[in-house]
């Protein structure tokens, strides 16, 4: 169905029912996906949040900025996590973050980047756009759009896009297909405006789905229908 694909992980998403750090059970579950993926012969960028180990300013009066580079730093550990998990698998695999952390990790290159994608391995984005105030669904849009992926795939704990939090209220509509302008006029928080217009003005469409659906990864890159899809 596609070429190449940016996943867009939820790091919350990592954490399963336990609700903070890794669960090894959906990492399994996640590698398991991503390897048949490449099987098939699709070029895989990911970018992962960091919601598991930091989110926001937890509370705190901290400054914004030290308080994003703090939620960068927590991407890194998810990456580094997925790179290794992946690897023991057989993929081969590279990290690359917007900050400079090269004792662990490539400094994101596109052209590197892309020739990654070239030799079959998968490429881990992290630390988002490496600027504060710009969250990683912005990461994931700017990433999608300067390695031209065919779409855009939201990786989240919640199985599509809700007229509001479907956790909240239980009478939440769910929607199969919404577009680009509706999404953004409707105010929807599912996913960052910013990020939503960045792919808008690219035309790179995106899926959001359930990360704990069965085989959900393998299923939507394979044209089936789940989740909401964000188009023109």
């Amino acid at each position: 169905m596609y070429n190449r694909v940016l996943i867009k992980l939820s790091g919350e998403a990592l954490s399963g029912a336990q609700g903070f750090g890794i669960n090894a059970e959906v990492i399994d579950n996640v590698i398991e996906q991503i390897s048949k993926v490449v099987e098939m012969g699709v070029q895989v960028g990911i970018v992962i949040g960091g919601g598991n180990f930091w989110r926001g300013r937890q509370g705190t009066n901290m400054d914004r900025t030290t308080a994003d580079h703090m939620g960068m730093l927590a991407t890194v550990i998810n990456a580094l996590a997925l790179q290794d998990a992946l690897e023991q698998k057989g993929v081969a695999t590279r990290v690359q973050t917007a900050l400079t952390i090269t004792r662990v990790a490539e400094p994101y290159i596109l052209r590197r980047a892309l020739r990654h994608f070239e030799k079959g391995r998968v490429v881990i984005f992290a630390c988002g756009t490496g600027n504060p105030y710009f969250s990683t669904d912005t990461g994931a849009a700017l990433r999608a759009a300067e390695i031209q992926a065919d779409v855009l795939l939201l990786a989240k704990n919640v199985d599509g896009i809700y007229d509001c939090d479907p956790k909240k209220n239980p009478s939440a509509k769910k929607f199969d297909k919404i577009s680009f302008f509706d999404f953004i006029k409707s105010d929807l928080n599912a996913m960052d405006t910013t990020a939503v217009n960045l792919c808008r003005e690219n035309k790179i469409p995106i899926i959001a789905f359930g990360l704990n659906e069965e085989n959900s990864i393998v299923r939507v890159i394979k044209g089936e229908t789940i989740g909401t899809l964000i188009a023109d």
